[in-house]
């Protein structure tokens, strides 16, 4: 198992159907916003996240990853009460990081998504603590307990979601 391609052409990059593309994170945001509101524990997961990570390792184009992370952040800012721009710069910055992670290391692996999971949960969270607490100085506190269950709880989750993603592959 090779944990670095050594060119471009190495990187055997997956396509997905386009609908499923427009529906995963459309469905991701919906899931998000309806089962929070009933079920308030489940602002632990953050699913709109885990479709940013997943498609930035899989897609492995830090450009598309980072937009599409912006986009589907936006998004989630509208139907949040976060300030607008919040989520989409978190999810932009963990979009970018992911594609180029998926670019020089093998994602493809258990223990990998394993450890970049719960990795870009918690840097997703520092920097809405930061643009929330520090910048725009609104209440948001920093619980190192509740960050370490809500990544633990997204790696769980993450792990499972990933796997049913990757059976929605084009096989060429």
């Amino acid at each position: 198992m090779a944990l670095m391609a050594s060119t471009r052409r190495e990187v055997d990059i997956p396509s997905y159907p386009v609908w499923l593309m427009v529906l995963v994170p459309f469905a991701a945001l919906a899931l998000q916003s309806l089962i929070s509101l009933h079920f308030p524990r489940f602002d632990y997961i953050d699913l709109p996240l885990l479709v940013t990570i997943y498609f930035g390792i899989t897609w492995r184009h830090p450009v598309g990853g980072t937009i599409f992370g912006a986009g589907i952040g936006i998004l989630q800012d509208a139907v949040t009460q976060h300030p607008l721009g919040v989520f989409g710069i978190g999810k932009s910055v963990v979009g970018y990081l992911a594609a180029s992670m998926g670019i020089r290391v093998d994602t493809e692996s258990f223990f990998t998504r394993l450890l970049l999971i719960p990795f870009f949960t918690l840097l997703q969270s520092a920097i809405v603590w930061v643009l929330e607490h520090r910048m725009i100085e609104q209440p948001y506190a920093w619980l190192w307990v509740h960050e370490g269950i809500r990544a633990a709880a997204n790696a769980v989750l993450g792990l499972m979601l990933f796997a049913l993603l990757d059976k929605a592959r084009r096989r060429d």
